[in-house]
């Protein structure tokens, strides 16, 4: 076969692969026609309850959201509460990894997909020739849109060729990572395969860690995600409020997550999978903003399982207000597009993964972006109680729906600022107090990255916004 040829074809499986072998596994269909129908049902229902009855109808929207919020607090209280203990994350210290004799370590593949990231990808280049990992068992594929003159001359002057060779991705829709990364597959020939961001600073011996971990690992574990941390965290309030959520999240929430068996929502670099398993199960899905999100959850649907494992990857926390709300409604946008996928047949899921793992699944992929949505409106209606007391909002809270929702309100927000100072006391760095204190703001950004996800899912499904890099400022913290 020419390479024109073997490029077509690989072009096609990267766009088209998994909505041909799997449609019901593709977002490439946002919404399925029973889908739709159950969406404007409750749509007519809600219209008519606000015609007909709208106190009774904005009581029980009211109940249903304050029981959704006592759910997920309970639920991620058992979840923080199961990733304490030291062992709910693989510890490899770098002895142990160096231990492990050139020989029986395998081939390895590093895909690295870029798109207009002139300014870090000499920083990446970097990074790759620092992993210690035999060369004659790594690849390092760095994945560049054939469109993007810019990056792929920065990487040239950078001295590309020494570390990685550059797979050029034919410029098609739709322009996201996971087609890339679906494309560099083709040419990947590890036995294990993993992603790096642009900004990524990985530990340099996380490949070796790794390796030791599948070794020591439950034979059904297909994949081991190492931390992600952030090395500007105090650069500014919104890095302070990144910092702190990040290191909740992949500390403790995520290791909580793996202990109680649910399907694990992967970060977007730092996944290191087994190949077969990746070719098994249909690599990426090229429609889908969050694509980490979604493998996580088809790797528990079909059985296997994952490590968290304790080697930092170091990346850039978003500084600037608008990057920060174009990632985050991508993420939140990404999150209801794996929901949606996966519960186009829900009782087959939930077979698959079990009843518990199932209402897990749902509260997390499903309930954060939506409760986030939802806390715009109370917050909302706490100011016009603050402000009149208007007699319409005691009407829509009786009391077996005010007291719920006021411990929702205290008792909720006192333990979220909690985890939030457990993960900066994680982070060692008490200058991140500030960020724990004042992260009620931060809960507000949410709202209005959620808000804006939402309409996109409608308007615009797979759609990636491009987060930019390199903004970071050089302060006195300690390098990573």
């Amino acid at each position: 076969m020419t390479d024109p040829e073997f490029r077509a074809a690989a072009l096609h499986d990267a766009v088209s692969g998994l909505r041909e072998r799997t449609p019901s596994a593709s977002a490439a269909v946002p919404f399925t026609p029973w889908q739709r129908v159950v969406a404007f049902a409750l749509l007519a229902l809600l219209i008519a309850g606000g015609i007909f009855a709208p106190i009774p109808t904005l009581t029980t929207l009211t109940a249903v959201s304050t029981l959704a919020y006592v759910a997920a607090l309970i639920d991620r209280l058992v979840i923080f509460r199961r990733g304490l203990p030291a062992d709910a994350i693989v510890q490899i210290d770098d002895d142990e990894a160096r231990a492990v004799p050139d020989a029986e370590l395998p081939p390895y593949t590093v895909l690295m997909p870029a798109y207009d990231e002139t300014e870090v990808i000499g920083q990446l280049i970097a990074a790759m020739a620092a992993l210690d990992y035999p060369k004659d068992k790594l690849q390092i594929l760095l994945l560049l849109e054939e469109d993007d003159d810019t990056t792929i001359a920065a990487a040239a002057a950078a001295g590309v060729e020494q570390v990685a060779t550059v797979i050029l991705v034919p410029a098609a829709d739709p322009r996201t990572k996971p087609k890339a990364c679906n494309y560099g597959l083709h040419f990947a020939t590890g036995e294990i395969l993993t992603i790096y961001d642009a900004e990524d600073i990985p530990d340099p011996l996380q490949l070796r860690k790794v390796v030791a971990t599948f070794a020591r690992s439950d034979p059904r574990t297909a994949c081991v995600q190492a931390k992600l941390a952030f090395r500007n965290g105090r650069q500014n309030l919104l890095t302070g409020w990144f910092t702190v959520e990040y290191d909740v999240w992949f500390s403790y929430l995520l290791p909580g997550v793996m202990r109680v068996n649910a399907p694990i929502p992967l970060g977007g670099t730092s996944n290191h999978l087994l190949r077969r398993v990746l070719d098994d199960i249909g690599a990426w899905d090229p429609y889908n903003v969050t694509e980490d999100a979604d493998l996580g959850v088809r790797l528990a649907i079909n059985g296997y399982r994952t490590a968290v494992l304790n080697s930092v990857t170091w990346e850039e926390a978003n500084s600037d207000p608008i990057n920060w709300l174009r990632q985050r409604s991508r993420w939140y946008k990404g999150y209801l597009q794996s929901w949606l996928v996966h519960t186009r047949h829900p009782v087959r899921l939930c077979r698959a993964i079990g009843t518990a793992a199932f209402l897990r699944f749902t509260l997390l992929l499903a309930g954060t972006p939506l409760i986030a949505c939802v806390n715009a409106l109370f917050w909302l209606v706490l100011l016009l109680w603050l402000l009149g007391q208007p007699r319409a909002v005691a009407w829509v809270f009786p009391p077996a729906v005010y007291y719920p929702a006021l411990i929702s309100l205290v008792l909720g927000n006192a333990l979220t600022v909690y985890m939030n100072l457990i993960g900066c006391r994680e982070g060692r760095d008490p200058r991140l107090l500030v960020a724990c204190l004042t992260v009620p703001i931060y809960w507000f950004m949410m709202s209005i990255a959620a808000i804006k996800g939402v309409w996109q899912l409608l308007r615009n499904p797979s759609y990636w916004e491009k987060t930019a890099h390199g903004l970071e400022v050089t302060t006195d913290e300690p390098a990573p």
